[in-house]
């Protein structure tokens, strides 16, 4: 029984993480009505988080903050070419489009990792993941009106952001995979949102959009962006993995971009066809796919040691 409640709470935490970033939405949509563009966002996004985790991680972590200089290649890399750009195009679709339409373009992550992981990894490219592959392109065509009619109702240019979110999405696996064993997900993360800050501080224009931080609804918004957006989603989403098997926490983050479809829904007016509703479900199931893959190939190692312990 102790059991059950145990898994069940972890379930719920790990949702609940998942939740917290499917509801960023709510918080970016009033920043952009103060003027404040997509990069800037960005850069409000990355400043205050890692203010906010490098404080965090000052107070109940300190040990944890040692790093090998090397390994910092990695870190900017994911800061860089993977939280910053993938939020800057999921954020550029959302303002051009609509919420709905910018979770489901980024969740083709997935699909990038498995083929950016077989160029660089060497991890197999089974026929489950090209099914897996087929179906998200099938659910993307289907979502921005390519299918069923062959009329595309996105922009071209609105389109292939939205695939670049996903593919820059997946480079911040690329480059803090071959950082996991040396460092907890709390110091990469940590890390990560250095340079994503450091070099969004230098490109974007927040410096100059300084009086707008005099409004209180903009501090009130940006520090729910991270705290709530970021921080408490990564906490939560990371307290759940200590328990779990990664491909089943990925399954259970999968209802990150059903919330954000609810939120446009019910907060942005945003309407979806039946045959978006199918596309965005279709994305979804490749995603589970994919990681549905890796949790049979763990449990029949797992039963291969079993049966090894069994006999000796």
């Amino acid at each position: 029984m102790k059991n059950k409640v145990l898994n069940l709470r972890v379930y719920l935490v790990t949702i609940a993480g998942a939740t917290c970033w499917g509801l960023i939405g709510l918080f970016i949509d009033p920043l952009y009505a103060r003027g404040f563009t997509p990069w800037d966002v960005v850069a409000i996004r990355g400043i205050f988080t890692f203010v906010i985790l490098i404080l965090f991680m000052a107070i109940f972590y300190r040990d944890q903050l040692r790093t090998r200089f090397k390994d910092h290649f990695y870190f900017a890399g994911a800061g860089i070419l993977g939280i910053a750009f993938f939020n800057y195009f999921y954020f550029q679709v959302f303002s051009k489009s609509s919420l709905s339409l910018a979770v489901t373009l980024l969740y083709t992550g997935p699909l990038f990792v498995t083929i950016l992981s077989r160029l660089f990894f060497k991890e197999s490219l089974t026929i489950r993941k090209g099914l897996a592959l087929v179906l998200a392109v099938a659910g993307c065509a289907f979502v921005v009106g390519l299918l069923p009619f062959g009329q595309q109702g996105i922009p071209v240019n609105t389109l292939l952001m939205g695939i670049f979110s996903g593919f820059c999405y997946a480079l911040y696996s690329i480059f803090s995979k071959p950082i996991t064993k040396q460092y907890s997900a709390l110091t990469i993360t940590t890390y990560t949102f250095l340079y994503t800050s450091i070099f969004m501080f230098l490109t974007s224009d927040i410096m100059k959009d300084t009086g707008q931080f005099q409004h209180l609804e903009v501090w009130v918004y940006a520090v729910l962006l991270a705290l709530v957006g970021t921080v408490a989603g990564y906490l939560l989403y990371a307290s759940g993995l200590k328990y779990l098997e990664a491909s089943k926490a990925s399954i259970l983050a999968t209802i990150e971009p059903i919330v954000a479809v609810i939120t446009g829904v019910l907060f942005f007016g945003e309407y979806l066809r039946t045959w978006q509703v199918l596309g965005i479900a279709l994305v979804l199931y490749s995603a589970i796919l994919v990681a549905g893959r890796r949790r049979k190939v763990k449990k029949v190692v797992d039963l291969k040691q079993d049966r090894i312990r069994e006999l000796s």
